[in-house]
């Protein structure tokens, strides 16, 4: 009987958990996820999931990669301009919502994806159809 009870209430408290997570708005894949690039992280796991991400689309694309080395540089800003570009986004050299979808979705699954190392790392609001994703990313 008592673990039917906890069962229920364990089940009640994760629904609830989902609805106000998924109504909070917030623009982090997971809260605290802050933007990557000059005047915000420029070091870490975050720097190295933008550029192991951007540089899967740089093989895509026939591109020269850039060093995964977790420091954002001149040549991890230029490469997130080029995928900006490339991608049709806002060319800023920020990896912010937009872009941190844009390379959660197109990147590397093993580290993008909702379930990739890196969604806990990036910038990114979920809201892909929304926008208009190119098709030429696939």
């Amino acid at each position: 009987m008592l673990k039917k009870i906890a069962a229920k209430v364990g089940l009640s408290l994760g629904v609830a958990a989902l609805v106000v997570g998924g109504t909070s708005g917030t623009a982090g894949a997971v809260e605290g996820a802050g933007y990557v690039g000059y005047g915000y992280t420029t070091s870490g796991g975050a720097v190295w999931c933008a550029q192991t991400l951007v540089n899967d689309a740089a093989r895509k694309a026939g591109r020269a990669q850039i060093a995964e080395d977790g420091q954002w540089g001149p040549k991890t800003d230029a490469q997130i301009r080029w995928y900006q570009q490339w991608t049709g986004s806002e060319v800023d050299g920020i990896v912010g919502p937009e872009t941190g979808n844009l390379l959660l979705f197109f990147g590397d699954k093993d580290y993008g994806g909702e379930y990739g190392h890196c969604y806990w790392y990036l910038p990114s609001d979920w809201r892909l159809g929304a926008m208009g994703v190119p098709t030429h990313l696939t």
